[in-house]
């Protein structure tokens, strides 16, 4: 039998899809029900995940692709969910251009010496080998293709260029991100230095995702909210079309498949509709939006992705019940992928995540044969 180390690297003759809802519906196909994933789907709510990670460091769990493969399957096992997502982190990217990053319990990721000056950015790593520093996200994604035996597909992604400035200056978790926002007031070149370098970076490593078996790519500019018009328009937009361009023409350019993208910037419900004209099969949403208003804003030629508010998880089934169903009839039963409007908490209860997949799915499909 072929070890998991050996299947790291057989990047081809994976098993037939079984299930390609999700992939089918991003293209803007018919399907006959509506697919469904979570954010964080392999996370701290799971206790199986939690048993990993009482054993193993946060980032070894990242760096070590028979665990990255192990958690990312936990939840498929659990859920009859329409898609898997890699386990990792958009924080590999700044740690691949060589900042120490520690996961520390109760707290999140604290970079041990942030970004302060534009004076700190020839301190960072250039001309990086991608395949080198993070070719164990690659293996992680090859072994899980070959685990998933067909069952779904397999999403890889990528923290957005901003979101991930953000962090490299504020050094960790923030509410304002006002460090990271000074730099846009005060060094404008530097910002769109850092902005570019990581676009290089981000367009490379998700190509090489899509290399190793990943079939659906999202970007996650998560604190895309923290910016407001204007400046997510000069400081994230523009890169986010750079990315979804760049990658794109360079998976046709190696004669790869060219695998749906989407795009999910957090409290960016102000810029549904440049987002949905930027090249994005599919747009993601957070729950700040009404379902019908979003629909509006992106029309019917993009798919959307979304919204439940996380905490609706924590209602009684009745309660979640007519939640779900209310946001699925709204957003309509094509051109859908339904989700939380952010990543599922750690204290939520897998009956309910369970209980959201079951009724999205049954609920749907009514909706497909009124």
């Amino acid at each position: 039998m072929i070890s998991d180390q050996d299947l790291c690297k057989v990047r081809d003759h994976y098993p037939p899809l079984k299930n390609d809802l999700i992939l089918r519906v991003a293209r803007g196909q018919h399907t006959e029900v509506i697919p469904v994933w979570t954010m964080r789907q392999a996370g701290r709510y799971l206790p199986e995940f939690r048993e990993v990670r009482s054993q193993n460091d946060f980032f070894t769990v990242c760096r070590t692709p028979s665990l990255a493969c192990e958690v990312t399957l936990q939840p498929i096992r659990r859920f009859n969910l329409d898609a898997a997502i890699i386990f990792s982190d958009i924080l590999v990217v700044p740690q691949a251009l060589g900042m120490n990053i520690e996961m520390i319990p109760g707290k999140g990721p604290i970079f041990t010496s942030p970004l302060e000056s534009p004076d700190d950015l020839k301190e960072l790593d250039r001309n990086i080998d991608v395949d080198e520093r993070l070719g164990y996200v690659f293996d992680a994604i090859t072994l899980t293709r070959h685990k998933l035996k067909g069952q779904v597909p397999l999403i890889g992604f990528a923290g957005g260029p901003w979101t991930l400035m953000a962090y490299m200056i504020e050094g960790g978790g923030s509410s304002t991100m006002s460090k990271a926002k000074k730099w846009l007031y005060r060094y404008e070149e530097a910002s769109h230095q850092l902005l570019r370098l990581l676009v290089d970076v981000i367009v490379e490593y998700l190509v090489g995702q899509v290399k190793a078996g990943a079939q659906l790519l999202q970007v996650f500019e998560s604190h895309a909210g923290i910016l407001g018009p204007d400046m997510f328009d000069k400081y994230s937009l523009t890169y986010l079309q750079q990315i979804c361009q760049k990658v794109k023409h360079n998976l046709e350019a190696a004669k790869l498949e060219v695998v749906p993208m989407i795009v999910f910037a957090k409290g960016a419900h102000y810029a549904l509709h440049q987002l949905s004209n930027i090249g994005y099969d599919v747009v993601g949403m957070d729950w700040t939006i009404d379902p019908e208003v979003a629909r509006n804003k992106i029309g019917h030629e993009v798919t959307i992705q979304g919204n439940l508010d996380p905490c609706t998880l924590y209602a009684s089934k009745t309660e979640l019940e007519e939640k779900i169903q209310k946001m699925v009839k709204k957003f309509g039963a094509q051109r859908y992928i339904a989700n939380l409007g952010h990543g599922i908490y750690p204290d939520a209860e897998p009956a309910q995540l369970d209980f959201f997949v079951r009724t999205v799915h049954e609920y749907s499909k009514k909706l497909t044969n009124t």
